[in-house]
Formats: structure tokens, C-alpha cells, sequence
């Protein structure tokens, strides 16, 4: 799979997949993203972020240029089928997870799924805001609503 995730930054977790408050670059680590790579390129490298999720399960900090603008957040492509999945979202995250701790689940018609066999992309806002206050807020006052749009585009390419 080809990922590519409007993101420069991401937000580091501890050794319990909590969010450690700082915002890191991806330009460097295997978190880089910005230009379309193979999500298998680096889910085992030796690096303390990837040790921490046991793979990828990492908030991104989507490139915004105003807060709450639905815009594009992270793209899949399956290269030998050409199956691609696009997600644009209002939210200032993206949560990359490629299923790290699965470990031989059963499906339907016999179906068996093995640890990293799948990837999901969860439009939200960072994880554990309430403790780091200049996260983008995530309070919800009375009489106030909460809205977002996430959008998930499906495709094949050529």
C-alpha cells in the first residue's frame, strides 16, 4: 500500500500509545508522509515512535490554512489493483493505525487477518487534548454544537 498524509507534523506518543504533548516534524522519521511511500518502508524501523505504537497508530497535524476547512487529508493506493481510498476532513488530525495489535483474527468465509493487515485513517481532533491546552480545543459548552465532515473518496486508477 502507497500512503501519502497531508501532514508535516505528527504528535509523538509514550509507551502506553498516550500522546506525549510535543508536535514533532515528519521530515526525517519514518513518519514522513508527504510524499506518497509504501506504508512498509519503515513500520519496523528502529525508532522509538514506532517501538511505542508497535507500528503506526500516530496523530498527524493536517495542513490547514484556516481551522475547520474541509480539506485533503491522507490518500491509499493499492498498487497492483490500482483500488485507491481519499480522505478529506474539517478535523485538525489524522489518526494513522495499520491494525498492530491484531493477531489472527477470523472474518467471514473463513477469512483470517494477521497482525498489520489493514490501515485506518481517523479524522478527529488530537488525542488527550485536555491536558495539553494548546492542542486546538476540543470543549463543548452548553447550548453549543459540535459539527465536522469527513469525506472518504474511493477510486481506481489507471
Amino acid at each position: 500500500m502507497i500512503c501519502e498524509i497531508n501532514a508535516n507534523y505528527y504528535l509523538p506518543i509514550d509507551e502506553t500509545s498516550i500522546p506525549t504533548g510535543e508536535i514533532l516534524l515528519v521530515k526525517g522519521t519514518p513518519f514522513d508522509f508527504t510524499s506518497p511511500k509504501t506504508v512498509g518502508k519503515d513500520i519496523n524501523s528502529d525508532n522509538e515512535q514506532i517501538k511505542n505504537g508497535a507500528g503506526y497508530d500516530h496523530c498527524f497535524v493536517l495542513n490547514k490554512k484556516e481551522e475547520g476547512e474541509l480539506s485533503f487529508a491522507a490518500k491509499i493506493t493499492e498498487p497492483k489493483s490500482g483500488r485507491t481510498m481519499e480522505v478529506y476532513t474539517t478535523e485538525p488530525g489524522v489518526q494513522l493505525y495499520t491494525d498492530n495489535w491484531a493477531d489472527g483474527y477470523k472474518g467471514q468465509h473463513g477469512a483470517t487477518f494477521p497482525r498489520r493487515s489493514a490501515i485506518c485513517f481517523e479524522a478527529q481532533h488530537f488525542p488527550d487534548t485536555p491536558n495539553h491546552p494548546y492542542f486546538p480545543s476540543v470543549e463543548l459548552r452548553p447550548g453549543q454544537q459540535y459539527t465536522q465532515k469527513t469525506v472518504y473518496k474511493f477510486g481506481i486508477t489507471k
